[in-house]
């Protein structure tokens, strides 16, 4: 899941995304300012509002969510 984390922060075009918990929680992460992952993968830091943040195992992850497509510079239908 990891792995997958890391392809959304460094799109080209970033997507927000939401982080499905274990137990049930969830982590909204609305720009890439808001995400880090550890080097070695093990832990995920998502950054909310008054300076606070989460620190998540990348074990707990148990799914992840895109909030919606990035734009496309294609006009066509």
């Amino acid at each position: 899941m990891t792995a997958d984390i890391r392809k959304l922060i460094h799109a080209a075009s970033f997507v927000p995304f939401t982080i499905h918990l274990a137990d049930g929680g969830q982590l909204r992460v609305p720009t890439v300012d808001h995400v880090a992952v550890q080097p070695t993968g093990g832990r995920i830091f998502v950054f909310g509002e008054d300076e606070r943040y989460d620190v998540v195992s990348a074990l707990m992850i148990t799914r992840v969510i895109v909030d919606r497509e990035p734009a496309t510079s294609d006009p066509s239908p």
